[in-house]
């Protein structure tokens, strides 16, 4: 169904106190240029009250900046011995915040949960509207609330990954809803910075806050969308397969993201994008706050994690047992420790890291994928429950990527959101997906 959507007040949010005016230096982590963009989300709630959700999440909003003043400020270049170092400038200034109305229910549009193609075409009406650039910096966060006429609501966010990574997103999101619930103090108190938990003893190079990505190692690819929704019985089903087989356990997250490897790779293998003797790489960020000596401090919200990375022959994966492969991802998991201690080890001395791990080849051989099953997203309750579901916008239309979410209530289970192959190998993909899911 088409639906049209109004806005009807834009504005900055600023905290509703005074607030301490600083400059703060981010961590190598927050400056990776890679980190430079927004994190564009849709939380989908099936439950509101009509003309007061924007109201009550608006001030929350405000609550929640006192705490998390610097989410309220702007990023800039220092212009000291840093070299251009990447900073926040607690200004103050605010986050942008948009109100809207729709003129449907949210049933009408099946609440946005669609399995088949992507709402690409529907997203930019529920995101916020272009911030009104002054200076040249955009809000940290940028919040559009949109009312449906059934009272439930849809929060459209850009969320700048530079100042916080997916777990410290969803730890402020709950924060505002907290603060918007009557609550008067977080249920999680933020650290206050902690960015210095590793430095570079050299000075870092220039940094453009508008980078931009050289057009010439662009690749000549489209990948397209597919949802594939995989229940638990499905999953523990695969995992008890290969206790009894292998003789050892795994998580969810290992079972799907093997599945999703070995199945993307047998659609696309017979394609001259992915010869049969290519190397192959699957690449996922962990978390790293607690490998730290001493570990991060419950309540940081900035970047800190680690890409782990599982490689192998197309040939030999696409041959290989969905046991093997599990074998394959729990191998590098366990390396992370000592390859992430490695890498704070170069940046304290100074070193230049020549292959940097952070910035993967943009190339068809490369699959990342992201868990945010229990980043927290799904916790966030306004006051009027949990969201029906989270839906991810797609980051880059070349680069193949899936997240893994969690099925839109009250099913339970995963779903694996993709934007892993070109059109001509999508019904092929979901063929084997489904084919090793038992359906």
């Amino acid at each position: 169904m088409a639906f049209s959507v109004i806005r009807s007040s834009q504005s900055l949010v600023r905290p509703c106190e005074q607030t301490p005016i600083a400059t703060l230096d981010l961590s190598e982590i927050d400056s990776l240029p890679v980190l430079r963009s927004n994190a564009q989300t849709l939380h989908v709630y099936r439950h509101g009250e009509y003309h007061q959700v924007a109201k009550v999440i608006k001030e929350g909003l405000a609550k929640a900046l006192v705490p998390y003043y610097p989410l309220a400020g702007r990023l800039k270049e220092s212009n000291g011995n840093g070299g251009g170092q990447l900073q926040v400038e607690c200004s103050g200034q605010g986050v942008w915040f948009v109100e809207a109305y729709a003129n449907c229910r949210l049933d009408a549009v099946n609440y946005f949960d669609d399995t088949v193609a992507s709402h690409s075409s529907k997203h930019g009406d529920l995101l916020p509207s272009q911030f009104p650039d002054a200076d040249g910096l955009d809000p940290l966060l940028q919040m559009q609330v949109t009312e449906f006429e059934c009272g439930g609501f849809v929060i459209g966010i850009k969320f700048s990954h530079s100042i916080c990574d997916g777990l410290g997103s969803a730890q402020f999101l709950n924060a505002v809803s907290e603060m918007a619930r009557g609550l008067e103090h977080p249920s999680i108190t933020p650290v206050v910075w902690k960015r210095d938990f590793f430095t570079n003893s050299l000075p870092r190079q220039q940094l453009n806050l508008n980078t931009t990505t050289n057009s010439s190692s662009v690749p000549n690819y489209q990948i397209g969308h597919a949802n594939i929704d995989i229940y638990m019985d499905q999953i523990n089903h695969l995992k008890r397969e290969i206790q009894e087989s292998a003789g050892w356990s795994c998580s969810s997250f290992e079972v799907v993201a093997a599945a999703l490897w070995i199945c993307r790779t047998r659609a696309v293998m017979v394609s001259d994008n992915l010869k049969q003797n290519a190397q192959v790489k699957l690449v996922f960020f962990a978390n790293c706050r607690h490998l730290l000596d001493p570990p991060l401090p419950k309540g940081f919200y900035g970047n800190c994690f680690f890409p782990v990375t599982a490689t192998a022959s197309s040939e030999t994966l696409a041959h290989s047992s969905l046991a093997d492969v599990v074998e394959m991802i729990q191998e590098a998991k366990a390396k992370l420790p000592n390859e992430f201690a490695n890498y704070i080890k170069l940046i304290k001395e100074g070193h230049q890291i020549e292959d940097d791990p952070f910035t993967p080849a943009l190339s068809y051989e490369t699959l990342l994928i992201s868990e945010w099953g229990k980043l927290g997203f799904n916790h966030v309750d306004f006051g009027w429950g949990s969201p029906e579901h989270v839906i991810p916008i797609q980051a880059s239309a070349i680069m193949p990527a899936a997240i893994v979410g969690t099925l839109p209530l009250p099913q339970k289970g995963i779903r694996l959101v993709t934007w892993c192959v070109e059109e001509i190998h999508r019904q092929n993909f979901i063929h084997h997906m489904m084919k090793m899911m038992g359906k």
